[in-house]
């Protein structure tokens, strides 16, 4: 396996003023042959304020072993809800798109075979992108005559819409508390399926109890009626945040926890007092990012794999080589 990282953005072109010197990237897995083969870009949730290292590269290993290169975008988050993320993560998740195609070649990839895979928040930022792709456009010239449209889309336990079943904190970070009427319907996937969107896989548990089932059964809906492949399984139980729900997650075998950088820089900020942040919100963060082994076990416990919910990155497979044929 070849593994490198790559910054999506050049000096000069990125500008959220809470990076503290993060720069979105890609952490790239790559099978060495020299065959191309189809991408997952693997896009972890984290209700925008993180992104979670649970489903990073835990879940590119999953694809990296179906015969996928994978890639894993760390994208822009707002931790304390201060700088609202506007389409930030959506410029991300377009830069990446368009610079696997750029370096097809490179990274051994089928230029008509770049698939998403997000997770909660994550996967909003996926759907973002798969309905509204026309709207990022991108001033670099290296990049701008090339396509960021996905050629499909994994939609793991969605974030869909802003309406009635929101999860309301996600859109807090992305759009801020004052958001407006349009801001908020803009982000309300369900409301902006069109004819070009790329076909769906959704997933998701019944039980769900933080995002509730029915984002994607909205999504489903929406994809039907504009005659969009798709599918869409929704397991009998288990909660939220369960990435591949087997027994290497149960047990907190993320894999490298990369996707954590901008939080560090955060982190390392308010304690060095280079960011003022004022009490108790500064302890509030010190004590949140304190990693205690002890603790990080007992939550772990909470954790049990879902052998009906482990079966979607199977079923993704086959559903990927199925309507990308």
């Amino acid at each position: 396996m070849q593994k490198e990282q790559f910054a999506l953005w050049k000096e000069g072109e990125y500008h959220y003023r809470m990076a503290f010197g993060f720069v979105p990237n890609l952490t790239a897995l790559l099978h060495e042959e020299k065959e191309k083969r189809p991408a997952v870009i693997v896009v972890p949730g984290g209700g925008y304020r993180i992104v979670s290292p649970s489903e990073g590269e835990i879940v590119a290993k999953a694809f990296y072993e179906k015969g996928y290169q994978v890639f894993v975008c760390t994208y822009t988050t707002n931790l304390l809800g201060l700088a609202p993320l506007k389409t930030q993560p959506m410029q991300d998740l377009s830069r990446a798109v368009r610079m696997i195609r750029k370096n097809a070649g490179k990274f051994r990839v089928r230029t008509d075979r770049v698939i998403l895979c997000g997770f909660s928040a994550g996967a909003h930022l996926c759907g973002s992108l798969c309905v509204h792709f026309e709207d990022i456009e991108d001033t670099n010239a290296e990049f701008a005559g090339i396509s960021n449209r996905p050629d499909a889309a994994v939609l793991s336990y969605p974030v869909i819409t802003a309406g009635n079943y929101a999860h309301r904190d996600s859109f807090t970070a992305l759009l801020g508390e004052d958001a407006s009427e349009e801001e908020l319907d803009y982000m309300s996937l369900e409301r902006h399926v069109k004819k070009n969107t790329p076909p769906c896989f959704l997933w998701q548990t019944a039980t769900d109890e933080l995002v509730p089932v029915e984002n994607s059964g909205l999504m489903a809906k929406a994809l039907k009626e504009q005659g969009i492949p798709f599918a869409c399984h929704v397991f009998s139980g288990g909660k939220h945040g369960l990435s591949l729900a087997n027994e290497a997650w149960a047990n907190g075998e993320y894999g490298i926890a990369d996707t954590m950088q901008q939080t560090a820089n955060l982190v390392q900020a308010v304690k060095d007092g280079s960011f003022f942040l004022p009490e108790p919100g500064r302890q509030q963060v010190l004590d949140s990012f304190d990693y205690d082994e002890e603790a990080g076990k007992e939550l772990l416990k909470g954790n049990i794999p879902n052998k009906e919910a482990a079966v979607w990155p199977a079923l993704a497979d086959v559903w990927v080589n199925t309507v990308l044929k």
